[in-house]
């Protein structure tokens, strides 16, 4: 197997050594069972046309027959048999012993299916589809970690990235199998994703059917609002302009079926203590898992993006938004938006979990840089820093060519120069 190697691999095997189990969460193709193959030592494959029904049965009838096998022992897809959480739990308690399975999961099983939460015993992992640097789009000469520590060199990095291929690899996605694949497949792959979405996933994850028509005007919705904090009542009127009438219920509804199949992941707020009383907006901003998943949904492509510069420019954000999360989750970091009542924000702030924090404004052209410096050095300067520390480092994402350091300390460096 033509393994592409993932940052998230050394969490998994850290994760292996101190917990019995190991859950790896995340979209259908973002490369879960190819990284759990990698680091296990057998297979069960619950999804195995030709064993599936017996793999069923098996579980209703003795599930610890289905946990045989050299360890670590992948289960694939274990949602389609929920008994086996609670079988691994048991089965994790009874060897008292570190990384013995490895469960996969792209949907989320509906509530009360297993009798424990699994804490202590399962260590969960979150899976996004790939980097920039992950799928080598990126040089990785600027490193978050680097950033953090201030160890980060600020000569001469360069992107080989032009915008004509930032918009390429935007709309291709982070999809491990498009990676090696000529352009108009790899383009191709997003928009059957979008098509399983809508036709079958999202009615699968709690056996409820979904109007597909509804989805999909839903999804559109979405990706017009794209990195907005955009309110159910503007994604109805979105909707509603297409003559179907949606309920906020059902909009709440078909919105978590999607977040429970990894295909909406919004960017919640951060609320710092400040210096001043200034009231901090909560409202999470519009994401999906990939960037790619707007521009299928929308029947939009490199060329479509690239006559729409405005709407190019949110994309950016949702792309560098996808990077970053990669990025930040091998730190031990989380990733919000900060936005006040005074109109103060930034795109992206990283919190590591001891502490330390940075803020980030997304730029796609040179004309907003200095307008984005001013707006993290405002922002820095309402922060409480008695209470919160000092800003690790100030940092405006690009789709340019050259990093580097600016006079006033802000760091502009070029999304295909960043890693973790």
């Amino acid at each position: 197997m033509n393994y592409l190697s993932r940052l998230c691999d050394a969490e998994l095997q850290l994760a292996l050594q101190s917990a019995g189990a190991v859950l790896i969460e995340g979209a259908k193709w973002c490369g879960k069972t190819s990284t759990a193959s990698n680091a296990s030592r057998s297979v069960l494959f619950m999804q195995d046309p030709d064993n599936a029904r017996s793999y069923q049965a098996m579980a209703d009838t003795k599930a610890s027959l289905l946990l045989k096998g050299e360890t670590p022992r992948l289960i694939d897809e274990w949602q389609m048999a929920p008994v086996l959480w609670d079988a691994v739990r048991f089965e994790v308690d009874k060897r008292a012993e570190p990384g013995q399975f490895i469960l996969t999961g792209s949907a989320v099983p509906s509530d009360n299916v297993t009798a424990h939460t699994g804490t202590g015993r399962i260590s969960r992992l979150m899976m996004r589809p790939m980097s920039l640097f992950e799928s080598f789009e990126s040089n990785g000469a600027v490193s978050l970690r680097a950033l953090f520590n201030g160890e980060q060199e600020d000569a001469g990095a360069m992107s080989d990235l032009s915008i004509e291929k930032i918009a390429f690899v935007l709309c291709r996605g982070g999809w491990p199998a498009s990676i090696k694949m000529p352009d108009a497949p790899a383009l191709r792959m997003a928009l059957d994703y979008v098509e399983a979405v809508i036709n079958y996933d999202v009615s699968q994850v709690d056996n409820i059917e979904k109007n597909p028509d509804r989805v999909r005007l839903l999804l559109r919705s979405l990706a017009r609002n794209i990195t907005t904090s955009a309110t159910y009542q503007t994604i109805s009127a979105d909707m509603e302009a297409t003559d179907l009438t949606i309920s906020d219920k059902t909009i709440s509804a078909y919105l978590n079926a999607l977040r429970r199949i990894f295909v909406v992941e919004d960017l919640p707020a951060w609320s710092p203590s400040l210096r001043s009383k200034t009231a901090i907006r909560t409202s999470a901003k519009r994401h999906f898992v990939d960037p790619s998943v707007a521009t299928a949904v929308l029947r939009t492509n490199p060329e479509g993006i690239l006559n729409d510069f405005q709407y190019f420019g949110f994309l950016f954000e949702a792309l560098c938004t996808r990077d970053i999360r990669v990025y930040a989750q091998t730190n031990d970091g989380d990733v919000f938006h900060y936005r006040d009542k005074s109109g103060l924000e930034a795109d992206l702030i990283v919190r590591l979990r001891n502490g330390r924090w940075a803020a980030i404004e997304v730029k796609l052209g040179k004309k907003q840089i200095d307008e984005a410096a001013e707006n993290l050095l405002a922002l820095k300067a309402r922060i409480d820093e008695d209470k919160m520390g000092e800003a690790s480092f100030l940092m405006v994402i690009t789709g340019g060519q050259y990093a580097y350091r600016r006079k006033d300390g802000v760091w502009v460096v070029p999304i295909g120069c960043l890693r973790n």
